[in-house]
């Protein structure tokens, strides 16, 4: 296939473990035909039985998971290849994978892109134990078979700038920006060492760039239309949750402020509505109902202060607003009995509430007041 074949470990000695920076495993491709099954009288021989748990009780049956259009023999090293690498085996699993493209070779298996997928992996582990020229002639082999594919862009782009090229790096990142631009980590990259290029190459920096290559529409198209691996989806669903709770925070924080403004300036209806869309962000915001709690007094809508209080005081039972506004908003209810009693829990709180010492006292002379027209009125 244009590669040069590397002798299998186990009959050479075994290839030494490359250290590197960064990669991951590929997942397998989905089944394709008979799922790569030998016939009778091919290399791999008779179809093997499934794999069962060995003696130690180790479920091994991950090393049946499809594996492209290789046979089975095959397909299990890769397979335990991917294993060890997500286990952090990294030199374990380049052997697997160096297996791998030795028997497909030895095999005379014409699959291009599961042999590209080979190279990527065991790029991607020459990468992780830090054998960056290793991982970038692994990527070399992986794009002659597949070009413009994304991961041993990416690997090799990595594997460039860890030993300072920087301009191949870049041209790298660039491609794989045409491919794919929500790959945020060569937007990152791009920007960095824009940065180095500028101070390294001056002005003229982007003339001494090698040629960055024009990737074709239909490779474009072609990566939106593959379809998502599992851990893929996740990984941006988990992206997105976190975006959508940056932009709730960032917004709430806009609305609670605007809505503190509003307050300072005596506008409380629509400080109101503000603290309203704030709950509606974030119901458990303790100081939020304690807010909206003072427009509510401040409209004579005492039985909504109140209960903004109850809520907050559910949150956290100390706080000392809390008590002191409902304690307000009792005295609004003519309900002074309850009025005092929370007035004495805020100066039992804070004996230095000297606001809470006169409303009190207050408090207290309407008590006895309504205590004396009740009993002359009965």
């Amino acid at each position: 296939m244009g590669n040069a074949q590397e002798k299998s470990p186990g009959s050479s000695g075994g290839e030494k473990a490359r250290r590197g920076q960064s990669g991951g495993k590929e997942r397998a491709p989905g089944q394709r035909g008979a799922n790569g099954a030998p016939r009778e009288n091919s290399p791999a021989g008779k179809e093997e039985e499934q794999q069962q748990p060995d003696s130690s009780g180790v479920d091994r049956s991950y090393l049946d998971a499809p594996a492209g259009a290789l046979p089975p023999h095959l397909g299990r090293l890769k397979n335990e290849g991917n294993y060890l690498f997500k286990n952090g085996q990294f030199g374990d699993a380049l052997e697997k994978y160096s297996q791998a493209i030795n028997g497909c070779c030895e095999a005379g298996i014409d699959s291009p892109e599961d042999l590209s997928i080979l190279y990527s992996n065991r790029a991607a582990c020459n990468l992780k134990d830090g054998n960056s020229s290793a991982c970038i002639e692994d990527c070399n082999k992986a794009l002659e078979l597949q070009p413009f594919s994304l991961k041993p862009l990416l690997r090799r782009a990595i594997a460039n700038e860890s030993l300072e090229r920087y301009g191949k790096a870049y041209v790298d990142y660039k491609t794989v920006l045409q491919i794919d631009t929500g790959v945020q980590a060569a937007h990152d990259s791009v920007h960095r060492i824009t940065k180095v290029l500028i101070e390294q190459d001056g002005p003229e920096w982007r003339e001494k760039l090698p040629e960055i290559p024009v990737v074709p529409r239909s490779v474009q198209q072609q990566h939106r239309e593959k379809p998502v691996s599992i851990e893929l989806a996740q990984v941006r669903v988990a992206r997105a949750a976190q975006e959508e709770a940056r932009r709730k925070e960032a917004h709430f924080t806009l609305l609670k402020h605007e809505g503190n403004s509003l307050v300072k300036k005596g506008v409380f209806q629509e400080a109101l509505e503000k603290y309203n869309e704030c709950l509606s962000i974030k119901p458990d915001e303790c100081a939020v109902y304690t807010n909206r709690a003072i427009c509510f007094l401040k409209l004579n809508q005492f039985e909504e202060a109140k209960q903004d209080c109850d809520s907050a005081l559910q949150l956290d039972p100390a706080n000392k607003k809390a008590f002191y506004r409902r304690a307000l908003a009792f005295k609004g209810l003519q309900d002074y009995l309850s009025a005092s009693s929370d007035l004495q829990e805020v100066l039992q709180l804070d004996p230095k509430v000297h606001e809470a010492e006169q409303e009190l006292e207050e408090v207290t002379c309407l008590l006895r007041q309504s205590l004396i027209d009740k009993a002359a009125h009965t």
